[in-house]
């Protein structure tokens, strides 16, 4: 952003993040291909995934190997729909993302980019190394896409004693020679930080090919843009689309934002937060204030520095680089940071939000489970609290489903009195052998590893 850089896709690919410790945005939003508009015809989701992702590819992937690989991508989940729509009540569906191989929304995204790195490595004859940093689902589905490819190494950060028990299990359990789970003594928020020092550190990112999958990777949003359109064209309504997004790292519901840069007609972006509210507080008072992180039923959630906030704020500011570097410059150094008066009205004119504590979250999951006999994992139900709580009348509501119920079971347990029954492959990880190394909180002591497990 700042350096204003340009680069073609399959470089911003590899990439990840600028050189300048910014992230990279698309230079034109393209508008979404005619045939894959509302009542332009059937289309299969890895059908329309291959469609909206090529403008962005731009090229760098022939049109026939994308979709060749994104077709691949998804043989993997295990509901025909990819992504499929449940009714909850009148005018309000679940979207759910959580039929991947770690049942977890970040499969949707990380399953394609896995197979683009391969691609790309592939015609370079080259090899990566993915540094990733995670709450809790972000490493399980970035491990298990890159398990046992040959040009690919990952070293992935996950707050020691943060993450749900399978959540953890699931990273350290992989038995791949090629994926490293890291323990650091720290918040997730820490683990960032780190990632981003060592992409900041130019000679050893260059020694080590760093490479990234966090959302702040372009080609992680433009892969999570289509269950947008996709849940849009399954309700074929002529109502614009209201969408409530749990978030913590703001990818997730930026991809909705492009959707809707796209053409998509969508109503509002509703953000749903728990206790760290950050985000549902900055559209609320248009200030950025860090209160410190709590920990919840809903780790993944839990999260104080929103990395692709940065790509929202970067609009707010019109493009201007230096000024949106400025305003975060503020904010880490003194937790806090206020957006102009116009940026407040902007923002508020697209998103709205509100947050859920444990206790409003175990209700939501209780009165779901009582009222439709469906159980819900936490960082659904923060979601589906929020947009009851926030919903209009007469509008038309998708809620994200971001995770299986039974990733979370004791937090099931206690609101429905129900454990969720695991899939098989959920099942398993219980009963393999872990392998995790526990590292402080320091960049020389990540840096030390990352060097050590490297495949030259």
């Amino acid at each position: 952003m700042g350096a204003r850089a340009r680069l073609a896709f399959d470089e911003v690919l590899l990439a990840g993040l600028a050189g300048d410790g910014g992230l990279y945005v698309p230079e034109h939003v393209p508008k979404l291909p005619e045939d894959t508009r509302l009542g332009a015809g059937e289309l299969s989701y890895a059908e329309l995934a291959a469609r909206i992702m090529a403008p962005y590819v731009g090229g760098a992937v022939d049109d026939d190997d994308l979709a060749e690989l994104v077709a691949d991508a998804y043989a993997a989940f295990d509901h025909p729909d990819v992504c499929p729509l449940v009714a909850l009540d009148d005018d309000h569906w679940l979207l759910e993302l959580f039929h991947g191989p770690t049942f977890a929304f970040k499969d949707v995204a990380l399953q394609v980019v896995a197979r683009l790195f391969d691609h790309e490595l592939e015609r370079r004859d080259d090899r990566a190394t993915i540094v990733a940093a995670t709450s809790g689902d972000t490493g399980s589905a970035a491990m298990e896409a890159v398990a046992g490819r040959d040009r690919l190494d990952i070293v992935v950060l996950h707050p020691a004693g943060r993450t749900s028990e399978i959540q953890r299990r699931q990273m350290t359990t992989l038995d791949a020679s090629n994926v490293h789970a890291v323990a650091v003594d720290g918040t997730f928020d820490d683990c960032q930080d780190l990632v981003k020092a060592m992409f900041g550190d130019e000679p050893f990112r260059t020694e080590s090919r760093l490479a990234a999958v966090n959302s702040i990777n372009w080609a992680r949003v433009a892969a999570q843009i289509v269950y947008y359109v996709w849940a849009a064209r399954l309700l074929s309504d002529e109502r614009p689309v209201t969408f409530c997004v749990p978030t913590g790292n703001f990818g997730n519901v930026l991809a909705g934002h492009y959707a809707r840069r796209m053409g998509l007609p969508i109503g509002r972006l509703l953000i749903a937060s728990n206790t760290n509210d950050i985000l549902s507080r900055l559209v609320e008072t248009g200030e950025l204030a860090a209160h410190g992180v709590t920990p919840t039923l809903s780790p993944s959630m839990d999260i104080q520095i929103s990395s692709n906030l940065e790509r929202l704020l970067f609009e707010l500011f019109d493009g201007d680089g230096a000024a949106t570097a400025a305003l975060l410059g503020r904010f880490r150094a003194e937790g806090r940071a206020g957006l102009s008066a116009e940026q407040h009205r902007r923002i508020r004119a697209e998103f709205a939000g509100d947050r859920l504590d444990d206790p409003e979250t175990l209700d939501v999951m209780g009165r779901v489970h009582a009222g439709s006999q469906m159980l819900i994992d936490p960082h659904t139900a923060v979601g589906v609290g929020v947009a009851q709580r926030c919903r209009r009348p007469q509008e038309l509501v998708v809620s994200l489903a971001t995770a299986h119920p039974a990733k979370f079971p004791e937090a099931v347990a206690r609101a429905t009195g129900r454990t969720p029954e695991p899939p098989p492959a959920l099942a398993a990880v219980a009963d393999r052998p872990e392998r995790c190394t526990s590292l402080p909180n320091r960049v020389d002591a990540v840096k030390d590893f990352v060097r050590s497990v490297r495949r030259d």
